[in-house]
């Protein structure tokens, strides 16, 4: 048994199911053996799209093989091209195709059906 206390551990869940329509943009990528400064710049985007008003959250998982999926949900189109031309946001962009990323691609669709599930 340890003597120090375990951090708290912050439930997981997927972000809720939203009235359509809504947009995703789903992120899926693979990345380089080189991620020096990715995880600051990561943070820095996350904290960044939290501003941009229609902005509905985010969902991220990773494989143990290396293949991420990010999901942006977005109340409208408006938000998801005010998210698409922040220049900070393009700026991580352009230094994620130089560095961090060996491939990806972005899928970005209207939702017109949602629905959720928790067990009470």
């Amino acid at each position: 048994m340890s003597d120090h206390p375990e951090a708290p551990v912050a439930p997981v869940a997927p972000v809720e199911a939203y009235e359509p329509p809504y947009y995703v943009a789903v992120f899926t990528t693979v990345r380089t053996q080189d991620q020096s400064g990715y995880s600051e710049t990561n943070a820095r985007m996350e904290d960044l799209v939290k501003d941009v008003p229609g902005f509905l959250g985010m969902d991220h998982a990773q494989t143990p093989g290396g293949l991420g999926i990010t999901v942006g949900y977005f109340r409208d189109a408006d938000a998801l091209t005010e998210w698409r031309s922040n220049a900070e946001h393009r700026a991580a962009q352009k230094r994620g195709r130089a560095e961090w990323y060996q491939s990806y691609t972005l899928h970005v669709a209207k939702v017109e059906r949602s629905h959720g599930f928790t067990r009470g």
